[in-house]
């Protein structure tokens, strides 16, 4: 599915609740949305570093690409970097985390496969390796806030595109990466069919 055309990157916050405990924050009342800038994706294989700061995480996404009217038409997964520390010290201020967010390369997307039925997203479960240790695993049923809820959500409040990236929000287990790693993330059916496979290089 075409990914150049993405325009915005809406992301969903602390929308399942054993990530948002070991991070210790709140658990959210209604969906907590921010923005990665559509420039910051990355369609590679290959992850590139930032040099101004050494506290990357990886955090794992399902991500669903939608139509103007918040349809969905395409999905994989998504790695929604975060400079952690520089996070931290954004919160402590009340400040915007778009520096901690929305870097260059900061979006790792996977392939993209075609939408089939809201049932076989909602079955899914997807798991994160690094270096060939699953250190993350998730499924929809688990999200605080249902596809359907957000997408009902960002329909309302704000002006979607077609082609945007919704990322539904990642489970517990985040961390850091460093150069060297070897990420893997995937995609499969309730029935262990696997649907989607993808890796990335970290440098």
């Amino acid at each position: 599915m075409e990914l150049s055309a993405i325009k915005n990157i809406w992301c969903i916050g602390r929308n399942y609740a054993a990530h948002a405990q070991e991070l210790n924050n709140p658990i959210p009342e209604a969906p907590l949305i921010f923005l990665k800038s559509g420039s910051s994706l990355n369609t590679t294989s290959r992850i590139e570093l930032p040099t101004w700061t050494s506290d990357i995480h990886h955090e794992c996404e399902l991500a669903v690409q939608v139509d103007g009217r918040g349809k969905p038409t395409a999905w994989g997964l998504a790695l929604d970097l975060t400079a952690r520390e520089v996070q931290s010290q954004l919160k402590e201020k009340k400040s915007p985390w778009t520096l901690a967010k929305s870097f260059k390369g900061a979006c790792p997307v996977s392939a993209l496969v075609p939408w089939t039925t809201l049932e076989d997203f909602e079955s899914c479960v997807f798991k994160f390796s690094k270096n060939q240790t699953v250190v993350q695993t998730g499924s929809p049923k688990n999200m605080l806030f249902s596809l359907t809820e957000l997408l009902t959500y960002l329909e309302k409040h704000f002006p979607l595109s077609d082609n945007d990236l919704v990322l539904t929000g990642t489970p517990a287990g985040v961390g850091p990466i460093s150069a060297g790693d070897r990420l893997r993330g995937e995609i499969a059916s309730a029935h262990g069919k696997m649907l989607l496979e993808t890796t990335w290089d970290v440098i």
